[in-house]
């Protein structure tokens, strides 16, 4: 990762699931806990929460589905 940290830093969205950890994580100083995890998957998994339109009107939904999916997938790693 460190030869990529640049550019993770520079990127306004990430584009796959490293920068997406480093946009976590780094910039937004966040810790992947199970309860954050478990918490964003319930938000974002339900396309009938306020929260989870906001987003899909703001990035798009395929952008939503794809964020989701990150955090699935760390929440399969912890």
């Amino acid at each position: 990762m460190a030869d990529d940290t640049a550019r993770y830093a520079a990127e306004l969205f990430p584009g796959d699931y490293t920068s997406w950890r480093y946009c976590i994580e780094v910039k937004c100083g966040l810790a992947l806990t199970p309860e954050f995890l478990q918490a964003r998957i319930a938000v974002l998994g339900d396309p009938h929460h306020e929260e989870s339109q906001r987003f899909a009107r703001l990035y798009g939904d395929s952008y939503r589905e794809q964020v989701l999916a990150w955090f699935q997938r760390a929440a399969a790693k912890t």
